[in-house]
């Protein structure tokens, strides 16, 4: 049976947004708290914030790939059950 790669790929291009984009939006955001005519303690509170919310949506988007991960084993590992026993079904064999 020949085996197929069926996982998505991300191109280097899309990775290369991704991290641009990211890198962007949070410099502009540590950079419009630092200018923002408020009291220091309100500007630390937002920039801590910025950088809690940022290290959360890291943490939730690698929680997120090791449960699909997880679950892609689990799926190979009941596919490889079936395969073998298809490959050991013999439908001419008597039962008796």
């Amino acid at each position: 049976m020949p085996k197929t790669d069926t996982t998505a790929k991300n191109t280097t291009a899309f990775a290369a947004q991704a991290a641009i984009s990211f890198g962007a939006s949070l410099f502009a955001m540590l950079v419009a708290v630092y200018f923002m005519e408020a009291d220091p303690w309100i500007k630390g509170f937002l920039a801590l914030g910025t950088l809690y919310l940022t290290t959360s949506a890291f943490t939730l988007a690698k929680v997120i790939r090791d449960q699909q991960e997880d679950q892609r084993v689990f799926h190979r590992i009941d596919q490889a059950r079936v395969d073998r026993l298809l490959a050991e079904h013999d439908p001419f064999k008597s039962v008796s």
